[in-house]
């Protein structure tokens, strides 16, 4: 930086060099810059003179200048930039700095900490952003040629929230005014399930005091007197809207522009259809939004969402603008209200948070409407690194996937069991009475749950032939499990019983032995135990390769009784290892005995 100052200096004294000569030739072709009787040669001799001159004096000063030091005493008038100030980082092993944060100062550093470990998202760059910051437009260029109906229902949308960050629900607020034609708009409703942070007391109603002298009523605030769980949260924005569809997003987004015309279209089109915008990523480090493929929402047996391929028909159109049916939605979505309520709105039953998105999903599909992902139709999410709502959410996620299953899903609810590893029977988890909303599946004559997995979810697995799952103890050895070992490898082994998902078995009618888990989906694969006939030492291998290689992959086991590979005769058992470990080996016979955690059906 130094040496470029110094240089600036020097070319300022160059140019004005320049300009000089440029001056002095110029009048000499004036003919204006000498007194009269000076002839013309000696006019000429004379400019020429002091050229020179200046030339001269230009070269001494760059001479000059390479022996000044470096406090550029030539151009005094000249401020010298300081050498920038690295300030070490406090938190290297925060994932928050992993790629943002330079030249934060120390307090700076301990503020976006701080913001960071409560909320799971840079609040304190939120807090420094603009709230009607700019978005990149990722809709597909077909969108943008699209023309919508001028009579496209009104809608109201709802934002759910607890103890969320104040910055980033104004700018959900701003970019819902913003991107939404004012005549469509009819309220934004806030729905605080009793969060119990200051700033989202008076701050926020000082912020829709603002927001009412540009729109007076437009916002409408509903505040929970204790926390009721994300699914009442919905329940309770869908109660107090008015407009003719209801939009219930999360509080933590940004509305892109043109997001609200396509997901109203499709519902004028047809009121029984229950819509998604396209969810693009908006990073929890920097902010930064990232575009996501359209894609349609889907659900493992366990009932955790997750992304899916739209079906090959949408596929095979080639045309990204187009809406593409969905098996379930996320948990932001768009619907007419009057149809939301005909159909049950949702499952009051539900606590806490998950699974309320998949039974809605599955209820519409069975009880008379469908789903679909309108890809015209953005909206930048972001993704935090923690829920505001638990620590751990497996508990309510399980407890309200058992509610789900119990009420919609048939004989398929033993899926749910088996996803989460828990008995068919005498579980112990208190679910809720499920009597009112199984009488409403009766009244709206919704279809069985077999129908929707032949036609709208063609990809789960319906786990027919599982016997038995959950973990597989040797009777020689009850402390430790059979687990899949290191991964990446292939060599199962006995640890202590942790009942995770390295320790899950299942056990099938084809006489396999699945090891480390079981895929919901039948595009996905397993690994199966495998005798490979030499050694003494097992090996797990993916279950269609082993197949068409046929391995010795099946294998005789009745519970409480030894496990036989069918085709060496060969048993699986236990020994004690080197440094008295115990391992799992393939020998012949000795006697040695397992049990499977639960059945499904004797055997």
């Amino acid at each position: 930086m130094k040496t470029y100052v110094r240089r600036a200096g020097i070319l300022g004294a160059f140019l004005f060099c320049l300009n000089i000569i440029f001056y002095m030739i110029g009048s000499w072709h004036t003919g204006k810059s000498f007194p009269e009787g000076v002839t013309d040669q000696e006019a000429v001799r004379r400019k020429l003179d002091r050229i020179e001159e200046t030339l001269n004096k230009l070269a001494n000063l760059i001479e000059v200048s390479g022996q000044k030091s470096s406090n550029n005493e030539l151009f005094p008038n000249v401020k010298q930039e300081k050498e920038k100030v690295v300030i070490p980082k406090l938190y290297p092993n925060s994932i928050l700095f992993a790629e943002w944060g330079d030249g934060l100062s120390k307090e700076e550093q301990k503020e976006a900490e701080a913001l960071f470990q409560i909320y799971g998202y840079n609040v304190f760059l939120s807090n420094r952003l603009p709230l009607d910051r700019k978005l990149p437009d990722t809709r597909d260029s077909r969108c943008l040629t699209k023309n919508y109906p001028k009579d496209l229902p009104t809608v109201s949308v709802v934002l759910i929230y607890v103890n969320e960050a104040l910055s980033v629900i104004k700018r959900a607020v701003r970019s819902i005014i913003t991107h939404t034609p004012k005549h469509l708009l009819r309220e934004i409703i806030l729905v605080d399930d009793h969060s119990t942070y200051n700033d989202l007391g008076k701050p926020i109603q000082d912020y829709m005091g603002q927001i009412d002298k540009e729109r007076p009523g437009l916002i409408k605030r509903v505040w929970h007197e204790r926390q009721m769980g994300l699914s009442q949260s919905r329940i309770s924005g869908w109660e107090h809207a008015t407009a003719d569809v209801v939009a219930i997003l999360d509080a933590h987004i940004e509305a892109q522009v043109g997001w609200a015309e396509p997901l109203l279209a499709r519902i004028k089109a047809d009121r029984t259809v229950v819509v998604s915008p396209v969810f693009d990523k908006v990073h929890f480090h920097d902010l930064h939004v990232e575009k996501y493929a359209t894609a349609a929402h889907g659900f493992d047996w366990a009932l955790w969402c997750m992304y899916e391929s739209f079906r090959p028909e949408w596929l095979k159109m080639a045309d990204e603008s187009q809406p593409g049916k969905s098996p379930s939605v996320m948990g932001i979505f768009a619907a007419d209200r009057s149809f939301l309520g005909e159909i049950g709105g949702l499952d009051g039953g539900m606590t806490v948070y998950g699974g309320e998105n998949v039974e809605l999903g599955i209820r519409v599909w069975l009880c008379g409407g469908s789903v679909e992902v309108v890809s015209c139709s953005r909206i930048a999410h972001i993704e935090r690194t923690h829920k505001p709502y638990a620590l751990d959410l497996n508990p309510s996620m399980r407890r309200n996937a058992l509610r789900v299953a119990d009420i919609w899903l048939d004989d398929y609810k033993k899926n749910v069991h088996i996803a989460w590893n828990i008995p068919l029977k005498n579980h112990g988890i208190d679910i809720g009475d499920v009597s009112e909303r199984k009488r409403l599946r009766e009244k709206l004559k919704c279809k069985p749950f077999k129908w929707y997995l032949d036609n709208i979810y063609t990809s789960l697995e319906t786990w027919d032939n599982i016997l038995g799952y959950g973990v597989l103890k040797s009777t020689l050895l009850r402390s430790h499990c059979m687990d899949q070992g290191a991964v990446p490898g292939n060599i199962p082994i006995l640890y202590e019983c942790h009942f995770e998902q390295a320790q899950q078995c299942f056990y099938n009618s084809d006489g396999e032995i699945i090891i480390g888990g079981i895929k919901s989906h039948n595009y996905n694969t397993n690994r199966c135990l495998v005798d490979p006939g030499t050694g003494r030492t097992p090996t797990l291998q993916d279950c269609q390769l082993a197949k068409l290689k046929q391995l010795h992959m099946h294998w005789d086991f009745k519970q409480g009784q030894a496990i036989i590979n069918k085709a060496t005769k060969r048993c699986l058992e236990v020994a004690e290892g080197e440094s008295s470990v115990y391992e799992v080996i393939i020998q012949q016979c000795s006697g040695q005995s397992w049990r499977i955690q639960h059945l499904i059906t004797s055997f």
